[in-house]
């Protein structure tokens, strides 16, 4: 097995939803490494228990990827892996396309990021995605809404609700410390 990262790779990171959550889906992250290097990918990281998986591929259509990943988890975890795949690029435009000062107050605010999958876009999902006035904001970036909400009415916060729409099996979402580390995690390893 070439260990070697190969010089025309990409660098992605994949996002599984629903894994390690509510003791559903349990997948230890030194297996969920091992199946992405089985499956030929270099460079491979896992960060945190909820699925995130950074890698280096040499194929440059993320639907295939997409579609090799989803199949290969499926099968070798036994359950519907949904996933998002996303370039360091694109991760890398989503934090600083970023609204104006998001992230900046988390003593205040809880700021999560929505990353969708295709085919759901982020007009149809912001159509879809209620707030709460003076609690919840929402906008729309490229194939990500920004969510945030003041910390000190939470519990009023609109965001639970989304996991009752059609279009959450669409999405998955990361807190923005965890979006922002994953970014610095793709970056170092470019060193």
């Amino acid at each position: 097995m070439i260990t070697k990262s190969p010089s025309n790779g990409i660098k992605y990171l994949a996002l599984l939803r629903g894994i390690n959550v509510g003791g559903n889906n349990i997948i230890k992250m030194t297996d969920l490494r091992a199946c992405f290097e089985n499956m030929g990918f270099f460079d491979v990281t896992t960060y945190i228990q909820s699925g995130n998986v950074v890698f280096t591929s040499t194929e440059k259509s993320q639907a295939k990827l997409i579609e090799s990943i989803e199949k290969s988890l499926s099968k070798k975890f036994n359950y519907s892996s949904r996933i998002v795949v996303i370039s360091q690029k694109q991760l890398q435009h989503t934090v600083e396309k970023a609204p104006k000062g998001y992230g900046k107050a988390p003593d205040k605010y809880r700021y999560d990021v929505i990353f969708l999958k295709a085919p759901l876009t982020t007009k149809e999902a912001i159509k879809q995605i209620e707030t709460r006035e003076n609690i919840d904001a929402a906008s729309a970036g490229d194939d990500v809404l920004y969510f945030s909400r003041l910390i000190s009415k939470a519990t009023q916060s609109y965001l639970p609700k989304i996991i009752k729409l059609p279009i959450y099996k669409s999405m998955t979402i990361r807190n923005w410390n965890t979006t922002t580390k994953l970014l610095a995690l793709m970056q170092k390893e470019n060193l």
